[in-house]
């Protein structure tokens, strides 16, 4: 009887083992995807930004879709220019008519993305309403990345909290987006990456 209860117990010991030994690979797979998810993330927004610096000191003329006969945007000569590509960080003036008030400034830090609004008077001085956009929440796409507004912009514009730009990058088109959620504020201008023009001149700061 004593071997009898010996053999069930040991059989069951192995048999818990068994059980153990066939969730620890589903628990070590779920945990490898995760880190395979976080890897081709980062890769997706590297291969954006690797993108991105292929323009770099290259100018192109944009067309406003939104909104249509805008007062402040339509009808005028929208340019482009990826002035300057450091490591982490790219320039770019965005000149509308001989307004060259405007540069997106954006940079790459921890597998993310930041996008500010640049803007400066004629004599180079800062705008009282300057640097506000915000940062991508995860790694988007290679084509496109999303900035919903930050915590600065609400405070320095609070009509701007909902605001969402997104910029969009392939090898025929850049587009520049602006929707505040919430509102019928939206703005959507697209560049044609094949047609490079003439660089233009300094943007004012």
């Amino acid at each position: 009887m004593r071997y009898l209860l010996f053999i069930c117990s040991v059989l069951l010991i192995i048999s818990c083992k068994q059980e153990s030994n066939q969730v620890n690979p589903k628990v070590l797979n779920h945990t490898e995807t995760e880190e395979e998810i976080s890897i081709e993330g980062i890769q997706e927004t590297q291969k954006f930004w690797n993108q991105l610096k292929t323009l770099c000191g290259k100018s192109f003329e944009g067309q406003l879709i939104l909104p249509e006969n805008d007062k402040d945007f339509g009808g005028k000569h929208l340019v482009m220019h990826v002035r300057s590509c450091e490591e982490n960080r790219i320039r770019i003036p965005f000149f509308v008519g001989d307004d060259k008030s405007r540069t997106w400034v954006l940079t790459y830090s921890d597998s993310r993305i930041q996008l500010k609004h640049d803007h400066r008077h004629k004599d180079g001085r800062s705008d009282e309403i300057t640097m506000y956009g915000g940062t991508t929440t995860n790694s988007g796409q290679a084509t496109i990345q999303v900035f919903p507004a930050d915590q600065e912009t609400k405070k320095m514009i609070s009509a701007a909290a909902s605001n969402v730009w997104w910029i969009t990058l392939d090898d025929k088109e850049y587009t520049y987006n602006l929707r505040r959620l919430g509102t019928d504020r939206v703005f959507r201008v697209v560049f044609d990456l094949t047609k490079e023009i003439e660089t233009p001149d300094e943007p004012w700061g």
